[in-house]
């Protein structure tokens, strides 16, 4: 197995959906499954921010009109469908089911093309980057690939490869979710809102209870656990 990962860097003005990670430092989106045949391709997506920029995110990924993954034109003409399978205030999952992907050069649709089936993808996009980590069971060199998708890239977007390594460490992001329970996305989610991350910090752990109704110490607790689990795994991952 090895794997490697694809970021698809944007300048402002060059797409109307990574404008708003550009206009909203808080919006950031990761897949948890993404997968495409020839085809189709479908995906499961968990977005998060600030209460605003989720309100734009839904008026732009969530129209069937436009195309969320095309790099060589702004829109294709192709068939998709999008689902919210759970909405809160700061979060969005969100279903996208797309069909005829030949006709819209997205990086899943070259990587298959080039590696065949088997393939596994991963993404975030954050800023302006659109960053893709791709596992597959094989030893094909990924030359022509690059080649592939940096001649399909309209104006205003920019390709580099960051790594080709052997296959490890996959998918931090959602090991760290999967073990957070709840409550401790909650407090979490709570604790960003309010700037308690912020330097200086906006709000204390004692105004952070008050505001859940819930026992400073335990806040305090479900604070620390919570940050220790997440610098574990990524300190782990790096290593």
């Amino acid at each position: 197995m090895r794997e490697f990962e694809f970021v698809v860097t944007f300048e402002r003005g060059a797409d109307d959906l990574m404008d708003l990670f550009f206009e909203y430092p808080s919006l950031t989106t990761r897949s948890s499954t993404c997968f495409t045949t020839h085809d189709r391709m479908w995906r499961i997506d968990h977005v998060r921010g600030e209460q605003e920029a989720l309100a734009s995110f839904d008026d732009l990924f969530l129209d069937e009109g436009r195309c969320n993954e095309c790099f060589d034109v702004v829109n294709c003409d192709t068939s998709r469908m999008y689902h919210v399978l759970d909405r809160k205030k700061n979060a969005r999952t969100v279903y996208t089911f797309r069909e005829e992907v030949h006709r819209c050069h997205s990086i899943p649709h070259h990587v298959v093309d080039h590696l065949g089936d088997g393939v596994v993808f991963e993404s975030r996009r954050t800023d302006g980057e659109y960053r893709w980590r791709i596992l597959y069971p094989g030893e094909q060199p990924i030359g022509d690939l690059y080649d592939a998708i940096e001649s399909n890239l309209r104006e205003g977007l920019t390709l580099e490869v960051s790594h080709l390594s052997r296959a490890g460490n996959w998918d931090v992001d959602s090991r760290v979710a999967a073990q957070l329970s709840p409550a401790h996305w909650e407090v979490l989610e709570a604790a960003v809102e309010h700037g308690y991350y912020s330097r200086p910090r906006d709000v204390t752990v004692a105004e952070l209870a008050s505001l859940l109704d819930v026992p400073r110490s335990t806040v305090q607790y479900r604070l620390r656990t919570a940050e220790d689990l997440i610098v574990e795994q990524f300190v782990d991952a790096a290593l």
